[in-house]
């Protein structure tokens, strides 16, 4: 008996995508030492649990990876009619009385306060969004391209974001619309879809800026165009946490001030979808290239990935994955170097929010699943005297 286990163990470990987990472990763990380095040097006005909390999450999201990633995935997708009614119903209670601002004067109100912690429902909703989707289009895979089925794909797509959009997260829309447009275009939709949605999208780019945005989300992308937007007061208040981030990230120059320097540049709620700058002060110009490049690995390897997974579902999964983390980094980053508005999307594993942390371990576990079970008749639990 004991030499089974220790086989099935070995086999385990020889099975699972090291490379995957230890990146995203590393980020996790650099995340960590981040947080700690805010709250000793008084950066943050957060209390010293944001950097044992953030460890906390790090502990829980790789263990369920891990676990994760020994189970079929197929049998997470069969139990969808538990987790999507859940996570949907989850994100409506922030139109209640427990939905939550965690900072004064932001245009979201994306959170539930349960009293002991807060929580952002979105981030499981991505994960049923991501998995239901892959299930839909993998039921529908020979009739992809049937008029009916992607209206009903569009459809199942555009309720998730409309839900976001209506708690004010911008951010988190764009997402869901990057992972909706990833999944159905590896999927096989037909070029005759895409092209006339190409050639609609400036019409739609206009009736969306004509139409649909408020003043104030205008203004976050003209503030990008504008000659010397923090002396303009019509643009001051808007672009004042881009402007400090970009001295912020500059101050650092190539190697950094290190992670107990006598002096910071101050950035309003650095911990969160401002994280970055903060490595730049402290690692520079080289740290931050570093950084980029484990978080452009753990995107690589994903898309690796999905080439292997033994059927279409467990491809259209991994797909998700990378489209939601590659969307956070390019749309994270791209909001510190004033090349994007600020719509707050935090930079996967690095930044500050529990949330975060455990739904983007779970959505690494499940690719480690696929990965897992690449093989057509492989389970990780087998009798190996067979």
């Amino acid at each position: 008996m004991l030499k089974k286990i220790f086989k099935a163990v070995i086999h385990y470990f020889y099975k699972l995508d090291k490379g995957l987990f230890l990146a995203v472990c590393g980020l996790s763990g650099f995340s960590v030492l981040l947080m700690y380095a805010l709250v000793n040097n008084g950066i943050t006005t957060k209390d010293d649990r944001m950097y044992k909390v953030q460890l906390l999450c790090l502990c829980i999201g790789a263990v369920i990876a891990l676990i994760m990633s020994a189970l079929d995935y197929h049998w997470f997708t069969k139990l969808w009619f538990l987790y999507a009614p859940a996570a949907l119903g989850f994100t409506l209670l922030t139109f209640t009385s427990l939905g939550y601002q965690p900072v004064e004067g932001v245009d979201d109100k994306a959170w539930i306060d349960l009293g002991f912690i807060t929580v952002q429902p979105s981030e499981i909703l991505k994960i049923a969004f991501i998995m239901t989707f892959a299930i839909h289009l993998d039921k529908v895979k020979e009739k992809l391209n049937h008029f009916l089925n992607v209206i009903l794909l569009c459809i199942h797509g555009a309720v998730p974001t409309l839900i976001v959009v209506l708690q004010g997260d911008d951010g988190t829309a764009v997402v869901f619309l990057v992972i909706f447009a990833c999944m159905i275009f590896a999927a096989g939709l037909s070029w005759k879809y895409i092209i006339p949605v190409l050639a609609a999208l400036p019409f739609g780019i206009w009736f969306l800026w004509e139409k649909i945005l408020l003043p104030h989300q205008k203004l976050r992308f003209e503030v990008l165009f504008a000659e010397d937007p923090i002396n303009d007061p019509m643009y001051a208040d808007i672009y004042y946490q881009q402007y400090w981030g970009k001295l912020a990230l500059g101050s650092g120059q190539i190697f950094g001030k290190g992670l107990n320097a006598e002096k910071y540049v101050s950035v309003p709620e650095v911990q969160n979808d401002f994280i970055f700058t903060f490595v730049g002060q402290c690692f520079g110009f080289i740290g931050c290239v570093g950084l980029i490049a484990v978080l452009a690995y753990v995107c690589l390897k994903i898309v690796a990935d999905s080439r292997i997974a033994k059927d279409e579902l467990g491809k259209n999964i991994c797909v998700g994955v990378f489209a939601m983390i590659f969307i956070h980094c390019i749309l994270n980053i791209g909001m510190v170097l004033a090349v994007m508005p600020v719509i707050g999307v935090p930079l996967p594993f690095v930044s500050q929010g529990g949330s975060s942390m455990v739904s983007m371990f779970i959505s690494v576990g499940l690719v480690m699943s696929v990965y897992a079970h690449s093989e057509k008749n492989y389970r990780v639990f087998y009798d190996y005297e067979a």
